[in-house]
């Protein structure tokens, strides 16, 4: 099994990044792995912690339509170069989490992804040099207000309520270029979603490569490179699963984001 890598909040509310041992005790770094952060004498048990998104990225750099039949369900191509689009930070929740359903949407989609965590500042890079950037794996959803996405001139309220980017639950330093990625929902024991991610048609050093181009990466950011074809409606109560080969599985359940019986009369009033 590969190296988990994850990050931990103790019992006294103290955030660490750590190694997750087959006994599920956390070998504590003394900084972020990406920050050369080493292995210290100290470990937390698993009932001493609780896991987080695996990095607090500064930015999420999200890619659209990077799969040939997921952009036919969308219906439109790929596009000539990537479509990027950003989420914030303040969307990130961890495994085990709640995804809030937020009241403005009536269609609110799941969207199953390899997400690539940055381990050093990356400005004006080629793929190759990008490829040396990339210092981990992790999995991602995509959470997506569908009909706000297709009303909004642009994606930023559709993509970016919080708890919108489900992370984790760990990283990983190297995957299988076919790794199979899936999705489930709820008990259905066949996938809503199943792809390679060899089957995407930017590779994730072209895309950290492009991306350098507009911005710079900074070490711990997290770039998410879209999601293959079978995207789907979510509801209060679903419960949402998202596996990589070689990494693991996110899941997350579904909850209404607000309890206000009066908020829908609120927001028409602004």
């Amino acid at each position: 099994m590969a190296q988990r890598y994850i990050r931990v909040q103790s019992l006294e509310g103290r955030i660490h990044y750590g190694i997750l041992q087959l006994s599920l005790e956390v070998l504590l770094l003394d900084a972020p792995p990406w920050l050369q952060g080493q292995p210290t004498q100290e470990s937390l048990t698993p009932d001493e912690y609780q896991i987080l998104a695996p990095c607090a990225p500064s930015k999420i750099v999200a890619v659209g339509k990077n799969y040939v039949e997921h952009a036919a369900e969308m219906g439109s191509s790929v596009p000539k170069e990537p479509l990027l689009f950003l989420k914030p930070p303040s969307a990130v929740i961890a495994t085990a989490t709640e995804i809030k359903y937020p009241q403005q949407s009536r269609r609110v989609d799941y969207e199953g992804e390899l997400a690539l965590v940055i381990g050093d500042r990356t400005s004006d890079c080629t793929p190759e040099q990008a490829q040396k950037k990339i210092w981990g794996y992790t999995i991602a959803n995509d959470i997506t207000a569908r009909d706000l996405q297709r009303q909004d001139s642009q994606w930023t309220r559709a993509k970016g309520f919080d708890t919108f980017c489900p992370l984790g639950p760990w990283i990983v330093r190297e995957i299988n270029p076919s790794a199979q990625l899936q999705t489930f929902l709820n008990d259905n024991p066949h996938p809503v979603q199943s792809a390679s991610i060899e089957e995407m048609v930017y590779s994730p050093s072209v895309l950290v490569s492009y991306i350098s181009q507009v911005m710079t990466l900074l070490p711990g950011d997290v770039v998410l490179t879209g999601t293959p074809p079978g995207v789907g409606a979510l509801n209060a109560g679903d419960r949402i699963r998202v596996e990589i080969e070689g990494i693991g599985r996110l899941e997350n359940t579904v909850i209404l984001r607000y309890a206000n019986e009066n908020f829908e009369s609120t927001i028409q009033n602004l």
